[in-house]
């Protein structure tokens, strides 16, 4: 893994990266049909059970915003993150304020590569960076990045590219530090299951880590008469 100079304080440069980027408080909740897809709006965007439908447009817009948001990443994150569009100019257009320091992005379904996600702020800072086509990112420390509702993308090579033929990406979820695939003994080719390295030897390289951090069955060290371990690596209850 390629080494990158680090702020004598993480809190610090956390700090920083947070106070670099331009907020608004003005949400703009236009509502489109939007396309056919694993995270399209009719796909994952439902009102929680018990909550009232909003009456307006506007209000049904920004209700959907939000719900495809916390879907983008786990909901112990999600359910107190802030919830914020990124304009083309960078600035955040907070739709819903949170308590915690992760920022949720519902994304729009009708451009590719702006998928649902949700981010800290390290992970932000580097969405930021690649959004201005800065030559290298300036995230100080390693960021979390969360794409659950699955995502498209131009390149799997060229962090810039606009105009290649788009790729399907599955749930995910991404280590924003610069991984070099051939040191860490890595794949740098898109896959539907396990870890890549995306952008592999450029500036923005990240590990790329497909499905999420929960799935398959728990084997309860604490418990262990609960369950049985299974050779083939797979835990089993026990009978």
């Amino acid at each position: 893994m390629a080494k990158r100079r680090r702020n004598s304080s993480v809190v610090e440069s956390r700090t920083k990266a947070t106070k670099k980027v331009k907020i608004s408080s003005t949400p703009n909740a236009s509502i489109e049909e939007g396309a056919s897809g694993s995270y399209s709006n009719s796909a994952i965007a439902m009102m929680p059970p018990g909550q009232s439908v909003p009456a307006s447009k506007q209000e049904q817009a920004l209700a959907i915003k939000i719900a495809r948001a916390m879907l983008s990443g786990p909901r112990h994150i999600t359910k107190d993150a802030t919830v914020a569009e990124m304009r083309a100019d960078g600035r955040l257009i907070i739709l819903r304020q949170g308590t915690n320091h992760w920022i949720c992005f519902p994304g729009d379904e009708n451009q590719i590569g702006n998928p649902p996600m949700c981010a800290d702020p390290m992970g932000l800072q580097w969405i930021m960076d690649l959004k201005a086509k800065k030559p290298q990112p300036t995230n100080m420390a390693p960021g979390l990045i969360y794409m659950l509702c699955g995502a498209t993308q131009h390149s799997n090579t060229d962090p810039f590219d606009t105009t290649s033929t788009p790729i399907p990406i599955g749930p995910h979820w991404m280590i924003i530090w610069p991984f070099d695939a051939k040191n860490a003994g890595l794949p740098n080719t898109v896959r539907d299951a396990g870890a890549w390295v995306m952008f592999d030897g450029t500036p923005y390289a990240y590990l790329h880590i497909c499905g999420t951090p929960w799935s398959g069955n728990v084997y309860n060290e604490m418990n262990p008469g609960d369950q049985i371990p299974i050779w083939t690596m797979v835990y089993g209850l026990q009978s």
